[in-house]
Parts: C-alpha cells; sequence; structure tokens
C-alpha cells in the first residue's frame, strides 16, 4: 500500500513538471526554432540605450584589463601585498614538494595489471 502511495507520488510531480516544461515550452516557441534562419529578433542590432549602472561597471572592467595588461600582474598591489603573496606560495612550495603553483598539473594515470588466473 505504501509502496504504491510512493509510486502515485512519484507520478504525480512528473506530470507537474512535465506540464509546467510543456507550458514553458509553448510560450516561447521562437527559442526553440528549427528553422535555419533563426528568429528574427537576434537578427536585428539592438540600438537600445545601456543602463548607466552597467555602462559603469563594463567601463571599470575594461580599465582594469588595460591596466593589468601593462602592468602584468595586479592593479594597484602594494609592496605589502607582494610580499604577503611570496610568503604564501613559499609556505604551499614547502608543505607540497615544490613546483609550479600557478600551472594545472599534469596526471599520469598507468593501466593496472592483472593476473591471469587458471580455471581449475
Amino acid at each position: 500500500m505504501a509502496a504504491s502511495l510512493l509510486r502515485i507520488g512519484r507520478l504525480g510531480c512528473v506530470k507537474c513538471l512535465q506540464a509546467e516544461s510543456w507550458s514553458t515550452l509553448r510560450r516561447a516557441p521562437a527559442a526553440f526554432s528549427t528553422k535555419s534562419g533563426g528568429s528574427k529578433k537576434s537578427s536585428k542590432k539592438t540600438s537600445a540605450p545601456m543602463d548607466p549602472i552597467q555602462k559603469l561597471f563594463l567601463d571599470s572592467i575594461r580599465t582594469y584589463s588595460t591596466k593589468s595588461q601593462v602592468t602584468g600582474g595586479l592593479v594597484d598591489a602594494g609592496s605589502e601585498y607582494e610580499k604577503a603573496l611570496a610568503e604564501e606560495i613559499s609556505k604551499l612550495q614547502r608543505l607540497y614538494g615544490g613546483g609550479d603553483l600557478t600551472s594545472f598539473p599534469e596526471f599520469k594515470f598507468t593501466e593496472p595489471k592483472f593476473d591471469e588466473v587458471s580455471p581449475k
């Protein structure tokens, strides 16, 4: 009895999810178009003015990017920060056996060797 109630409950949840997903698909038919031309809205260029907060944010990201390319690292990092960073890197190298901490490690997995077992 309990198992059948659980199955009914699970099926009810699945049916609700299916109904929600189908209603979402019906509301946005252009997003799932199979035509090769794409939707008409995406091909037009947006000429709406940008939000002033977004514009400030993008401008600050662009200026930081140019500054970091010029300095080759962090922007406006003081000597105290550079010293603390060097100390932390040396601690990590001592703890984990050295190596380059700025690159992603390379893993080498070897195939295990299995002994053949003869049937008795």
